[in-house]
């Protein structure tokens, strides 16, 4: 609706002359007035008049003759009614609003509305121009045009657009060889929108005459045809000789048709009054069938409908002979990948003597298990070679003896461990130990009435140290071993020597090992034997001291000065030795396979509070600040409470020993990751990367940072350390700008 107030709106004041203006009786009749009246009789244009009452309500006055023959109706058949008298509660609303907006605005206004008469949509373009007198709008003038042909322009270019559009999407889909199954899928869906009817499907002919329903698109969900098979029993008749012909069938209603009865019955078992088929062909042979159905009432198909079957149809058919060929190719391209691979596998073949040797340096350069090396080479080597068997043999230290150490074998008997006597093979040992390799052809015994020759070749492992065996490949043929095979053992025999001698080198190391681990355990029996000494001596001095002070009176021990000063450093050289002697134990205990820890699961939260609070007294005293921070979301932490507070306990004396009056000693504990990680720090304290590297040795002292002159048995880092170990646990320390940082992550 368009309101224009360029537009003058038309007022009518009474005229003296009695005459007729718009069917209405008036007084006087001017000049404008008598071209009004000429116009009204006389313009093609539909001219209607309503009367505004005092009540807002709106009644019709009159019609001028062009507009009586749009509507069918007389202007004196519409005199005096109402809106609702002529048209139906929809129409009625709509003009009444017209109307009101007219009325509102006092303006001349412009719309276009769709308006049925007798039955029949008319599409008309209105104006309405308000009359007013000197109080208010009284009367409205309206004039219309007939648009239906302009509406039916519009509506078929809107078709035409949105077939094309439909049309240039499947053709996208196929040039993007979009998956065949998707192309018709899609496709059921946007031609059922297109032609709103109840369902759209497609049907594809199989070998044996029938057909299954491979796309389909409906609005009734419960009742699918799709993946079924179904068998028109008129199909095998004239209608297949008509859908070849590429004849389009019709039906605008079933039972009006002229369908043969068994047809009808087909139809109608589908739920189908109206049904539109179009076959689809792929190049000269008949594909499948384009359908689409109205279920529930006839309908009469129109034109652009057909039309847009038989491109659909065309447009499908290209889908199906694109899908066959991309299949073609893809079986095409997968044979060419299958040549190829045999292509690649002999070349893989040349490629893998070069590959095993070059695996087999590696192996030996960075792996330790030399034995599982060698045995892993000699499984490649018999694969590699098409062998029987393949052996490595090794000789003894006055080479006398050759012992069968690694061996593969597929189908001959094994030999593994079995020695050998030099002196009784002499003629074929004597090239090896000269360090030529060996090649010839044996009978095997014990085969008959079946005589076996099977191809041998011995090629010798040797390095600037020494000779140090054979490795022996047996080929069950006469098939002997070429210059590339004989060349390639060769070399490989070079990388067995390596792995040989590292392997002897390894053995001794374990030996010097085992007597290094022996020497720790006689040094940790040692320490355990004399912890265990001392302790008897530093406890008998402790009970003289007390036994001393229990026989002094209190006046006897105030007469000499110096008695009270030496009691107490009695006391505290005792106390502290003692401490000593139980870290030792305990370091020593921790080093010797202790027994696994008790675990009991501890929240962090409660737990590790009263513990750090146990030193506030201690912090105040040096003028130290004590800042604690634990998250509220820890999980409950696995540990053993006697060593984690002993943990806690030393370090906080550490910490605390080594922080100045004024600075911050800071525990927290937070989750990182899937760990717990503890930190206990303080501010005033920078060590140097010498310091950090040696703070959990044993009886290691940073005596020059310790502010307070505290002492201590030289042996809390190390216990720590060991404990949290010995939890599982790991634990380092860090220190930079004027901030030492001890870290503890247990894993949970």
């Amino acid at each position: 609706m368009n309101i224009n107030p360029a537009e003058s709106t038309i007022k009518l004041t009474k005229l003296s002359p009695p005459q007729i203006l718009f069917g209405i009786e008036v007084d006087d009749k001017s000049s404008s007035e008598q071209f009004l009246l000429s116009m009204y009789d006389s313009v093609q244009a539909s001219i209607f008049v309503v009367d505004v009452l005092e009540d807002g309500d709106f009644r019709y006055v009159a019609l001028n003759p062009t507009h009586e023959r749009w509507i069918g109706i007389r202007s004196d058949e519409l005199r005096g009614k109402k809106p609702e008298d002529i048209l139906s509660p929809i129409d009625a609303a709509k003009v009444r609003q017209h109307y009101a907006e007219c009325v509102h605005f006092g303006q001349t206004i412009s719309y276009e509305q769709c308006l049925q008469f007798q039955g029949v949509p008319t599409w008309w373009s209105t104006t309405l121009t308000p009359l007013r007198d000197a109080n208010r709008i009284y009367r409205l003038i309206g004039t219309s045009s007939n648009i239906i042909p302009v509406k039916q322009a519009e509506q078929a270019v809107g078709l035409q657009v949105e077939r094309e559009r439909l049309l240039e999407a499947i053709a996208g889909r196929i040039h993007q060889s979009v998956e065949l199954e998707t192309i018709l899928h899609q496709t059921t869906i946007e031609l059922r929108q297109f032609l709103n009817c109840d369902r759209v499907l497609i049907y594809r002919f199989e070998a044996d005459g029938s057909g299954v329903i491979i796309a389909e698109s409906t609005m009734a969900a419960s009742d699918l045809l799709l993946r079924k098979k179904l068998t028109d029993p008129c199909l095998g008749g004239k209608h297949r000789e008509d859908y070849e012909q590429d004849c389009i069938q019709v039906v605008e209603d079933i039972y009006a048709a002229g369908l043969h009865p068994c047809h009808i019955d087909f139809l109608a078992s589908l739920q189908i009054r109206a049904n539109l088929v179009m076959p689809i062909f792929k190049e000269q042979d008949m594909w499948g069938l384009l359908i689409a159905h109205h279920c529930h009432q006839s309908h009469q198909w129109q034109q652009t409908e057909t039309d847009l079957f038989k491109q659909l149809a065309t447009q499908i058919g290209i889908a199906a002979r694109q899908a066959e060929l991309y299949q073609q190719i893809k079986d095409l391209e997968a044979k060419l990948k299958l040549q190829k691979q045999k292509h690649i596998n002999q070349l893989q073949q040349v490629r893998n003597f070069e590959a095993l040797l070059r695996r087999m340096t590696e192996q030996i350069r960075d792996c330790l298990d030399q034995p599982q090396v060698l045995q892993t080479g000699t499984q490649e080597l018999a694969e590699l070679l098409n062998l029987g068997r393949c052996q490595i043999e090794l000789y003894s230290s006055c080479q006398t003896l050759v012992t069968i150490t690694y061996e593969h074998t597929i189908n001959l008997p094994q030999s593994k461990g079995l020695t050998r006597q030099i002196a009784d093979r002499f003629e074929v040992y004597q090239p090896l130990l000269q360090k030529q390799p060996l090649q010839f052809l044996e009978i095997v015994p014990g085969w008959q009435p079946n005589l076996l020759v099977m191809s041998q070749m011995a090629c010798p492992i040797f390095d600037p140290q020494g000779i140090l065996g054979n490795i022996w490949l047996t080929r069950p043929t006469q098939e002997g071993f070429d210059e590339f095979e004989i060349e390639l053992v060769q070399q490989l025999a070079n990388e067995c020597a390596i792995a040989i001698r590292q392997t002897q080198l390894y053995e001794k190391n374990q030996e010097q090992v085992k007597e290094l681990e022996k020497g720790d355990q006689l040094k940790n029996q040692f320490l355990r034997n004399l912890s265990q000494e001392l302790r008897t001596p530093i406890t008998s001095i402790s009970l003289a001291v007390q036994t001393l002070e229990s026989v002094l009176t209190p006046a006897e021990i105030s007469d000499i000065e110096i008695v009270p000063q030496l009691l107490q450093i009695l006391h505290n050289e005792c106390a502290r030795e003692t401490k000593l002697i139980n870290d030792l134990l305990t370091l020593t205990y921790l080093e010797a396979e202790p027994d696994a820890p008790t675990l009991i699961a501890i929240d962090l939260q409660s737990w590790l509070h009263p513990i750090v609070e146990s030193f506030r007294d201690l912090t105040n005293c040096q003028g130290q600040q004590l800042n604690v921070s634990i998250d509220h979301a820890l999980p409950p932490l696995e540990t053993d409470i006697t060593d984690m507070e002993r943990i806690i306990t030393e370090l906080l004396n550490h910490v605390c020993k080594y922080t100045p009056a004024g600075e911050f000693v800071t525990v927290s504990a937070h989750l990182i990751g899937d760990a717990v990680e503890l930190n206990i720090s303080n501010s005033g304290l920078e060590l140097t990367s010498n310091e950090l590297s040696r703070i959990f040795e044993p009886f290691y002292h940073l005596s020059k940072h310790d502010p307070w002159k505290h002492s201590g048995t030289g042996l809390e880092l190390a216990l720590v350390q060991k404990m949290v170990r010995h939890l599982g646990g790991s634990i380092y320390v860090e220190s930079g700008a004027g901030q030492t940082t001890f870290t503890i992550k247990f894993p949970l």
